[in-house]
């Protein structure tokens, strides 16, 4: 997982219950429309297939496990859905989960830049109507997959039941200018055509209550070594204050709590346990 450019991530789970969709088998292509009998036997029918969202252009979707809410993973920058491999399996044990590739990685067709907020929510909006799959979810995001999930919440809030953020970093105030070219959505490292510091920015800015929902704040306390290794002196300083700056995203919910951790900022892969038992926690007080 490529690090949010000022912020670190958290994964993001969502649980669902069981709207639907029919198996499609992995990759194939399929019509994003479930007929009534797909709908219905969705309890036990998973999905694994791309999803046409939007004429021709599809997006791939993996449901699994059943229940309710649904829990939808957002990878963090430039992430595929294969990011949430150390968790899905656990977490569709107790609820539905569902991850998918963003448009322009992994099996997913691509979309042109530049992408803004807008773009990345309303791909996800149109993603969840096509494949019949209704709220309410959890949210997980790592690192900057948690502006996407943010963003989502604010423009649908009645269908939100939890956040995880794992390692969701607030933007930078005056990113380097090295940053700013490596994240511009021309960089032919950019994959995924993103806007990445305007996405941050935007989802900040739109911060407000979403409800009295759970919400967990993972975030990193970072060593100094690990500080010291960047030649930012404006990365440095937001490293040194990055639990302090995520806090600002408790605005989101009355019961949104912050775990301070000491991993490095990809906590799934230094500890996926520590993940998987933040996105069932809130599951259970979802319920």
């Amino acid at each position: 997982m490529r690090p949010s450019v000022l912020s670190l991530a958290l994964a993001v789970v969502l649980i669902a219950l069981g709207g639907c969709g029919d198996g499609g088998g992995t990759g194939s292509r399929a019509t994003g429309t479930e007929s009534s009998s797909a709908t219905t036997s969705c309890a036990t029918n998973g999905i694994d297939r791309v999803v046409n969202i939007d004429g021709a252009r599809g997006l791939y979707l993996r449901c699994t496990g059943t229940g309710s809410p649904t829990v939808l993973m957002e990878g963090g920058d430039g992430d595929a859905s294969d990011s949430y491999a150390f968790a899905q399996p656990a977490v569709s044990k107790v609820t539905r989960t569902c991850v998918y590739d963003r448009a322009n990685l992994g099996r997913s067709d691509p979309a042109p830049g530049p992408r803004g907020l807008s773009d990345l929510v309303g791909d996800l909006e149109r993603l969840l109507k096509s494949a019949q799959i209704p709220g309410p979810h959890v949210l997980v995001g790592t690192s900057g997959g948690g502006f996407i999930a943010a963003g989502f919440a604010d423009a649908h809030p009645r269908e939100v039941a939890g956040l995880v953020f794992v390692d969701t970093g607030a933007p930078l105030q005056n990113p380097p200018r090295e940053i700013v070219e490596e994240t511009d959505p021309d960089h032919p490292a950019n994959v995924e055509k993103r806007d990445f510091l305007q996405v941050e920015r935007d989802a900040w800015k739109a911060r407000k209550r979403i409800g009295d929902i759970p919400m967990t704040i993972m975030s990193v306390r970072f060593a100094s070594a690990a500080i010291e290794q960047s030649p930012f002196p404006e990365e440095q300083r937001a490293m040194r204050r990055n639990v302090e700056r995520q806090r600002g995203w408790r605005v989101l919910s009355p019961r949104a709590k912050q775990v301070v951790v000491r991993t490095g900022h990809a906590v799934e892969e230094e500890d996926p346990e520590l993940v998987i038992n933040a996105v069932l926690d809130v599951v259970k007080a979802a319920r």
